[in-house]
């Protein structure tokens, strides 16, 4: 019988694997952008837009259909000075229409 080791928490585990915590930071990331450019966003589109991954100077957002798209795009110039004076400049801002999930 091999000994068992002590459990662990789930913080405790993603600091402890590189690739994890690089994954947990980038989430953080993408959320606290998110969160200063909701209340930009247009009320009915506030709950449906999501956001993707930062990557460098790029970030993604995820519209859920083509009108919405088009809107975040109106705005990306408003979205862009907001991110950069919280702190989180946004050289290259996509936008993109999320998949339907099946």
């Amino acid at each position: 019988m091999s000994p068992t080791r002590p459990a662990i928490s789930l913080q405790q585990a993603v600091a402890e694997a590189p690739t994890l915590a690089r994954l947990s930071r980038l989430a953080a990331e993408s959320a606290a952008r998110l969160t200063v450019v909701r209340p930009l966003l247009p009320p009915a589109l506030r709950p449906l837009v999501q956001a993707g991954a930062p990557e460098g100077e790029a970030w993604t957002l995820l519209a859920p259909h083509n009108a919405a798209a088009a809107k975040l795009r109106q705005l990306a110039p408003a979205l862009q000075a907001a991110l950069a004076v919280a702190g989180h400049p946004v050289r290259t801002l996509r936008i993109k229409v999320a998949q339907a999930r099946r």
